[in-house]
């Protein structure tokens, strides 16, 4: 991997994070265009450069986590599912990393995302709640979502914010909730993957990774101010027919 590499992973990232549309399976898609092998080392990588990423949730969102003590707890209870699912099948997951998997993933995930909006074309947006009314079962329930984002390509973000429509929150706040859940979700995985594969990095890999972070970072930050506006005034239909596309070409040529 080359500093360039680096620098193209980083934003992927940070840009695709928060996005409905799977990070992990573009990282994978991305990393494949550029020739670089699915190694451990690799692998552990993406991981780690998702720090960036929670780095910019934390800095957005530090005001209302400070003053907001309730809210610590319903992401807490909402990040209890995938806690002991992932720590159950760690390995299972690490064995679906693919490029097919992914592409009929972002597919699947577009689908969902399309039918959704369909049945909500006549929804009345007066009665969704905010975060601040999401109650502890309910965010549970999107916990329970959020396992499914396991898979590659079925998109962390996607899982959580499809929960939230279900939970009743509006699209704005169905992302709210999503970013605040990536923050113990991704910090306790990577952590987690990065013990897991503490000796696949070597000394070289950090001046790469710091590289990466630092992207990560910025344009997440830039990613997730956009995403709260942007749902402000449209639907998730850009993204469901974004993910068909995608998983669509990559089926194709793979």
């Amino acid at each position: 991997m080359t500093i360039v590499d680096s620098i193209i992973l980083g934003v992927i990232e940070g840009f695709t994070e928060f996005l409905p549309i799977s990070s992990t399976g573009h990282l994978i898609l991305v990393s494949n265009l550029l020739g670089l092998e699915q190694t451990a080392a690799h692998k552990t990588f993406e991981v780690s450069i998702q720090l960036g990423s929670i780095l910019a949730v934390l800095f957005l969102f530090s005001q209302k986590l400070l003053v907001n003590k309730t809210l610590w707890l319903k992401i807490v209870v909402a990040f209890l599912p995938t806690a002991v699912f992932g720590f159950l099948f760690y390995k299972t997951i690490k064995a679906l990393f693919g490029i097919e998997t992914v592409a009929i993933m972002l597919i699947i995930g577009g689908v969902i995302f399309l039918i959704i909006e369909y049945f909500r074309r006549n929804h009345d947006e007066s009665k969704d709640k905010t975060v601040d009314e999401l109650s502890i079962k309910e965010s549970l329930m999107i916990g329970f979502f959020q396992t499914f984002s396991m898979i590659p390509g079925t998109s962390r973000s996607g899982a959580t914010m499809i929960g939230g429509l279900f939970a009743g929150l509006s699209r704005k706040s169905a992302a709210e909730f999503s970013f605040l859940l990536a923050i113990p979700t991704m910090f306790i995985a990577t952590a987690y993957d990065l013990f897991k594969n503490r000796n696949e990095l070597v000394v070289d890999d950090y001046s790469l990774l710091a590289v990466g972070f630092t992207m990560a970072f910025l344009v997440a930050f830039v990613t997730v101010k956009s995403m709260m506006k942007f749902l402000t005034t449209h639907t998730f239909v850009t993204f469901g027919i974004y993910r068909i596309a995608v998983g669509a070409v990559f089926l194709y040529y793979m």
